[in-house]
Parts: C-alpha cells; structure tokens; sequence
C-alpha cells in the first residue's frame, strides 16, 4: 500500500467515527454565518502566491516556523501573499481544521483547508471551521466522486482548487468544472519534486482556468520561468517554512524585492 492509499483508508475509517459522534444534520447547524472569502479572485493575477501553513511533512520533521501560525499568517499578509494555505492533517502535518478559524481572524486574506478530501462530510467540516476554499486531489478521486465533492463545495459557496499531475488527471478535473486547476510538481507517490511536471502539463489547462503551480517553488527566478510559459499562481510552502526571514522571501518571490534565495528542504 503506497502513501495514498494509506492515507485514504486511515481518513475513511476516521470519518465514521466524527459522523456518528456529530452527524452531517447535526454538522449543517454549525455553518458560520460570516461570508466567504474570494479565493478564486485572489489567486487570478498572475504571480498571485498562496503561502502555505504546517508543521511539519512525512519527510521533514519540523519546519523552522512549526509554532506561531497567526504571526506568520499576518506576516504572509504584509509582505503580499494573495491567499493562505493550511493543511488540515494533524497525524502528518501537524496543522488541523481548529487552526483555521484563528488563522483567518488574524488576516483578510482567503483561506483553502487542504486536505485528503474523499467524502462529502470533509467539505462540510471545513466550511463550518471556517475555510474559504478547499483541495480536491484528482488522485484519490473517480470522476463522479470529484465533480459532487466539486458541486457540493460550489453549493456551500467555497471555492475549489483541483490539484493533478499528469495529463490524464487535468483532463478530469476539468470534466468536474474546475476553475482552479493545480499541478503539483511533487509526486505523491514518489515525494519527489520537479517543476518539469507543471512546464510540460500547462499547456493543458484553459485560459479561462486559473492555474497554479504546487510545490518547489524557492526564488523569484523559478515563478518567472513558469509565468514566461503562461500566466498563473504559485503555492508555497517549505521554502516560506525554513526562511531566516519569511517576509522577505515572500517579497521577493512577489517581485517586490531581492528577498531571500533559500533552498527549501
């Protein structure tokens, strides 16, 4: 059993037991009543970047910025982020769906919860902590289960990120209706990472489909070599985790700056 398919057994057999202890119809009380955020407008300039929140990786144990996520949310704000990342899967990354609602207090940028998605039930938990948006990955999905969890977040008024990898997989999250389409450039099977994957695939995804580009994204030079292909967004995360100064790294990967050139872990 590879990475994925560990990952979504344990995730099926967690969620029978949060829906018998709070069932949906208990669970649809609990919407917020706050409006959404635009994600799907804030990540549609091109070189827009989504800075991303977690602990921690199954391959890094910790990141330098593990603890404070408000500060570093609010830094990632000042210094021209267009969205916030926060991975919900505390066994791995050891960020959850409680650390949703006060990250999104401290900042007025949107917020996708990304998560292993595979029920209808994990959208609705994460529209009522408060998230802004959500990942689906094509993966771990057929196609009928990826345009209803895709419906159903649209119906509940969250946007959708739909992340792939091959060419096979755009084609199906386009099929679902994505508007907002990521290639990850890190195999989950594998881990490993090349910005190869989003050079070769871009040219798949539609004009009028927001495109982003997922994983090792470290200095300014690499968004402008994908931008110079087509325009789209960036989500980044270890190399914003591990800086000396995430503000200024983040400046630069925004071109407002030099900023920092680390190399992400």
């Amino acid at each position: 059993m590879n990475f994925l398919e560990r990952v979504v057994a344990e995730k099926r057999a967690a969620l029978e037991e949060r829906k018998h202890a709070l069932p949906p119809e208990a669970l649809e009380l609990c919407l917020p009543s706050n409006g959404i955020r635009d994600f799907h407008a804030a990540v549609s300039r091109p070189g827009a970047v989504i800075a991303e929140l977690k602990a921690r990786t199954p391959t890094i144990p910790s990141f330098r910025h593990s603890g404070g996520l408000r500060v570093l949310a609010s830094i990632y704000e000042h210094n021209g982020a267009a969205a916030v990342s926060i991975v919900t899967d505390p066994a791995r990354f050891g960020t959850s769906l409680e650390d949703v609602a006060p990250v999104r207090a401290v900042t007025t940028l949107p917020v996708i919860a990304k998560d292993f998605i595979v029920d209808r039930y994990q959208v609705l938990e994460a529209r009522t902590a408060g998230a802004d948006a959500i990942l689906l990955i094509v993966r771990i999905l057929d196609l009928p289960e990826l345009k209803s969890l895709h419906a159903y977040a649209r119906e509940l008024g969250m946007h959708v990120l739909v992340e792939t990898h091959d060419e096979s997989e755009i084609l199906a999250a386009l099929a679902a209706g994505a508007k907002i389409v990521g290639i990850n450039n890190r195999d989950l099977d594998t881990m490993t990472i090349s910005l190869e994957t989003t050079r070769r695939l871009a040219h798949l995804v539609p004009d009028d489909v927001v495109l982003v580009s997922e994983s090792g994204i470290q200095t300014r030079d690499d968004i402008d070599g994908l931008l110079a292909l087509r325009p789209c967004s960036f989500l980044v995360g270890g190399s914003l985790l591990d800086a000396a100064d995430p503000g200024a790294l983040l400046r630069g990967l925004t071109g407002q700056g030099d900023g920092e050139r680390e190399i992400a872990r």
